[in-house]
């Protein structure tokens, strides 16, 4: 149960993500976002990565609560919130932006399609008009540019 209860979660950070992403950071929390679509900050480190740690609090008290508490449901749902985080930091920071080169040079289509849809968020540097606010689900549309290209 632990498992499903961490994989569920998991699993719903992402519509959670794009909920948070569409009305919070392109929302009133704009101020701390925005650097991250218009390069406004100089230096390796953005306004926008406050967020790491707006997130990874609720994630570590779940997880410290569950654990003094017998390492309840709400431990699980921390370390799903926890691993969800890791896998947006590297899929996010580490492939997409290339904060440390990695995988360049990729021909997977899945990546390429998450690659592609995060540009196309990107092209707007302003608040609202933006789209593909989501991190792990690419819409379809991504997906067919990419395999598409592979069946030639």
């Amino acid at each position: 149960m632990n498992f499903i209860t961490t994989l569920l979660t998991f699993i719903s950070m992402e519509a959670a993500t794009w909920l948070i992403h569409k009305y919070v950071m392109h929302g009133f929390l704009w101020v701390l976002h925005r650097d991250h679509h218009d390069h406004s900050t100089e230096g390796p480190l953005e306004k926008n990565d406050y967020f790491f740690i707006i997130f990874a609090l609720p994630a570590i008290a779940l997880m410290y609560t569950g654990s003094i508490n017998h390492f309840s449901a709400l431990f699980y749902i921390g370390l799903g919130i926890t691993l969800y985080g890791m896998a947006y930091f590297f899929v996010h920071d580490i492939f997409i932006h290339q904060r440390i080169r990695f995988l360049r040079e990729t021909q997977n289509p899945y990546l390429l399609a998450i690659r592609r849809a995060h540009k196309q968020h990107h092209k707007h540097v302003v608040k609202h008009h933006g789209e593909c606010f989501g991190f792990l689900w690419v819409p379809p549309k991504y997906f067919r540019m990419y395999f598409n290209k592979n069946k030639k």
